[in-house]
């Protein structure tokens, strides 16, 4: 199989899972135990936990969690709950952990969702009309899990602040990749994305703006989450945090290369969102008439995607493409390409190929 969906998830670095052995094993202990075994296991997370955040470039707090849905849905219903504020304000093409709790925010408080425009940016003016006195907190993707596109995050953290508002930054699809802009109060980030293991994620939040408890119980994650931690799961993020660092600018190079051979076969194919302000592992392509999930059926051995993985098996045309201002046709006749560090051009020379012949056969 030629894998080239890396939005979905990554394949595992070869050093996280040697990483991880020892503590599915013989080092089965409680971190939270106060024996040797324990401690030793306590120790391993705590190194684990400084690579993560150091992979943030900024101070604060870390806390580990099962992943990035469970540190939004954290943050939004945390920040809310500490705050005299309840207005949130957010983005049409965010990714459904952030609009879904927003959703169930809004049954109840003001909720604003901001448009974007058909490059998939957001107007700055249109952040700045929206935060009022009474916004607790304004949420905005970092990379687009869909398109690729990366929001101006540091002045969307400005105008929050302008307001007295927090920021939260949904960074899964950015950390590792490239450095999260400076002026976010709370990063959630996952693991699995920058060739980690599944089953963990993280919140980073800024001194005095941590959340209100979402799981309570023994308070294990200093007093903010609760829930008996893994440390094979914290080390192998640690561990890809630690790599992600060291090859963040091997791995750029390798995917800016990647995206020149990949573009360079697009044909009739249009590009969905901006070009400039993009990552460039994500490559999201429609061409008109095009059934796209007929032709994903029709390369079974290339993995390929329709958009998020969240939403794939729903039938309904993608909220991110939709926001563009495509139709449900247009919406329907795209297709999303992700690569990154363990692609070879000759994958994406090879899969452009193929799939260039099955949409001009359909």
């Amino acid at each position: 199989m030629i894998y080239l969906d890396y939005q979905a998830t990554t394949p595992m670095a070869p050093e996280v899972e040697q990483a991880m052995l020892p503590w599915l094993g013989e080092k089965f202990a409680n971190p939270h135990a106060p024996y040797r075994a324990g401690r030793e296991a306590a120790a391993a997370i705590s190194v684990a936990r400084d690579r993560v955040s150091a992979l943030m470039g900024q101070g604060g707090k870390l806390a580990f969690t099962g992943s990035a849905t469970e540190a939004i849905n954290w943050a939004i219903k945390g920040i809310v709950a500490k705050s005299e504020r309840k207005h949130v304000v957010t983005i049409a093409t965010e990714h459904a952990a952030v609009l879904d709790t927003v959703d169930w925010h809004g049954r109840h408080h003001d909720v604003t969702i901001l448009p974007v425009d058909s490059s998939g940016l957001v107007d700055l003016e249109a952040v700045r009309a929206a935060v009022t006195e009474d916004t607790a907190l304004v949420a905005a993707m970092l990379v687009n899990n869909e398109i690729g596109v990366i929001q101006p995050i540091a002045e969307i953290a400005a105008i929050a602040h302008e307001k007295g508002a927090l920021m939260l930054c949904d960074a899964v699809q950015g950390y590792g990749r490239m450095p999260i802009p400076d002026g976010p109060d709370l990063i959630a980030a996952s693991a699995h994305k920058i060739h980690g293991p599944k089953g963990v994620g993280c919140l980073w939040m800024r001194e005095g703006c941590e959340p209100e408890p979402l799981i309570h119980g023994g308070g294990q994650e200093e007093g903010l989450r609760s829930g008996t931690l893994s440390p094979a799961l914290c080390v192998g993020f640690g561990m890809a945090a630690k790599i992600a660092s060291e090859r963040m600018e091997e791995d750029h190079a390798h995917v800016a290369a990647l995206w020149e051979a990949a573009t360079a076969q697009l044909g009739e194919w249009t590009v969905n969102g901006s070009t400039d302000r993009r990552y460039r592992g994500n490559l999201n392509i429609r061409r008109q008439g095009l059934d796209s999930a007929r032709l994903i059926s029709e390369l079974r051995d290339i993995a390929i995607s329709l958009g998020s993985a969240c939403a794939s098996g729903s039938g309904r045309p993608s909220h991110v493409l939709r926001a563009l201002g495509l139709s449900d046709m247009q919406a329907k006749s795209s297709i999303r390409i992700g690569f990154g560090r363990y692609t070879t051009e000759e994958e994406i020379t090879d899969t452009l190929a193929r799939i260039n012949e099955a949409a001009a056969n359909q």
